[in-house]
């Protein structure tokens, strides 16, 4: 079946607003107009869409099934048309990455800055979050350019082989911490029973940070904070005594303002390999190649 585009965006509008009313005035059109391409939908699918209770508009089991195709065929046709509007040099592009905490700490800003030097018209989406999250985005369209750990491609996601750096993580603690005045040589088993803060179990950073203990012959320390936020994480290492595992590029504004560092430890020290990753099929977006460029340009270090 063939879906028209004006259809998709009335049931879409209808959707987000849960009402035929506010779908109307939201398009600028009138109720009886929003019924009629309501109705002219529904003769594609076969089946009604929506229900009308007192609460608004409901989707029926075939349009909560419409739902994803439509969100995603809707996406794709605004993201076509910026594109070409923006070859044509009628509009800006926009640039949609997602990335770990580490690249989205260091690596991402850096080559963000230096693509808007080049192409000042562009705009930039961002989000942060841990790889399920950052794979299922961009096999959703959401984004374009996924950045972490290095891992297997899948049917729908590859990597990008010739855009991929290390990075180094490190047992970190407040520069005033106990521990730091412990008689070297500090061990690993030391930090056991401290307060630690960590990004949630089942997350790559907390995954590695298992295995560099268990690597140790130690178990899980005593992790008794779990939050997704690298913000709050690096609070709680800077002003409220926890320790943590953490990449070196997400701590480096507080290594560089003598706030955290890591503690010196010997053999404490894990490396991952970090690359880009793409949607498998379908051509990468002229913004998202600037940005890969970019990060080419980054991994290659100096000439």
């Amino acid at each position: 079946m063939t879906f028209d585009p004006l259809q998709l965006r009335a049931f879409l509008a209808i959707v987000s607003t849960g009402s035929l009313g506010r779908a109307a005035a939201q398009l600028h059109v009138t109720q009886p107009a929003l019924s009629r391409t309501v109705r002219r939908l529904e003769a594609v699918v076969g089946a009604p869409v929506f229900e009308r209770h007192s609460r608004g508009m409901q989707l029926t089991t075939i349009g909560a099934a419409l739902l994803p195709h439509a969100e995603l065929l809707q996406r794709s046709a605004e993201q076509a048309a910026e594109e070409i509007n923006a070859l044509r040099g009628l509009s800006k592009g926009t640039i949609r990455v997602g990335a770990v905490g580490s690249i989205a700490c260091l690596a991402l800003p850096l080559a963000i800055g230096s693509v808007l030097k080049k192409w000042p018209n562009l705009k930039v989406y961002v989000i942060e979050g841990v790889w399920d999250r950052l794979a299922e985005a961009l096999v959703k369209h959401e984004i374009d350019l996924a950045l972490g750990v290095a891992a297997d491609s899948t049917d729908d996601v590859i990597a990008i082989s010739d855009c991929r750096w290390n990075d180094r993580s490190h047992v970190v603690a407040a520069i005033d911490h106990p521990l730091r005045s412990r008689k070297p040589p500090l061990r690993l088993a030391d930090t056991m029973d401290a307060p630690w803060a960590m990004l949630p179990r089942g997350t790559g950073p907390y995954e590695h940070m298992r295995q560099v203990f268990a690597a140790h012959g130690l178990g899980v320390p005593n992790v008794v904070v779990e939050t997704r936020s690298i913000t709050v994480l690096k609070s709680l290492v800077a002003r409220s005594g926890f320790l943590s595992w953490m990449a070196d590029s997400i701590y480096d504004a507080e290594r560089r303002a003598e706030l955290v560092d890591a503690l010196d430890i010997p053999g404490a020290m894990g490396a991952r390999t970090l690359t880009a990753f793409r949607r498998r099929h379908g051509l990468l977006p002229g913004p998202a190649v600037q940005l890969l460029d970019e990060l080419r340009a980054l991994t290659a270090g100096p000439a």
